[in-house]
């Protein structure tokens, strides 16, 4: 039987990643109670696991909140997480099995086809999968730690979402090319390859995200020219 606490923080957990409770939203815990069918002791204890993955604040007298990151805070994390991507994919070249393989080149295909389709849900899905089966491969249990520490930012700005169709095909074209560096067995390319596929999507990310902050400045300097 599933323990209340481990239901509380699935529950809270896909709220966040969906984008039901976006960045900054409070997290009532009388609500959040409500919504896992569960007390407040298994839901407070969910948020100090979720506060533990840097997807929730735990603000001392103020309650819960999803995190908020900055185009700086962006800038950081992709950093760390282009390091152990490509450390992972250099280890994963030389461990991985050709079965491994052949379902990634699978997820290429289902990606290529739902972005086609315009279900970007769907593209983010099968690439959480795709990254899932190389750092598997990787056979680092210290490695996948530290990597899930860094990889909840894009599950929570729905990447995928803010993507350009050029954007897209070179994310397509680069999972493309990592199939073929691990059936080559190339640690170098693999790494190489990795890292040149984060790097673009950090590079979309803080483009996006610095003109969210911008058009918030925006609307505050005209929020406070009406009130003035």
């Amino acid at each position: 039987m599933e323990r209340a606490v481990d239901r509380a923080y699935s529950s809270i957990r896909a709220a966040i990643l969906d984008g039901s409770y976006g960045p900054g939203a409070r997290l009532g815990e009388a609500e959040l109670a409500q919504l896992t069918e569960a007390s407040r002791t298994p839901v407070r204890e969910a948020l100090r696991q979720l506060e533990v993955e840097g997807l929730v604040e735990v603000l001392p007298h103020r309650g819960a909140r999803v995190s908020a990151f900055t185009a700086d805070d962006l800038d950081e994390i992709y950093d760390l997480r282009m390091t152990l991507e490509a450390l992972a994919a250099g280890r994963a070249a030389t461990r991985i099995t050709p079965d491994r393989i052949d379902r990634m080149a699978q997820l290429c295909d289902e990606m290529e086809a739902a972005a086609a389709a315009g279900q970007l849900d769907a593209v983010a899905a099968a690439n959480v999968a795709f990254h899932g089966i190389v750092r598997e491969a990787s056979a680092s249990t210290r490695l996948t730690s530290m990597l899930a520490a860094v990889t909840q930012l894009p599950l929570m700005m729905r990447t995928f979402h803010r993507y350009a169709p050029d954007d897209l095909r070179r994310s397509a074209g680069h999972h493309r090319e990592l199939v073929s560096a691990l059936r080559a067995r190339d640690e170098v390319w693999a790494d190489a390859v990795m890292r040149s596929h984060v790097r673009a999507a950090k590079s979309v990310l803080l483009a996006s995200l610095r003109a969210d902050e911008s058009a918030a400045a925006t609307a505050l300097d005209d929020e406070i020219g009406v009130t003035a």
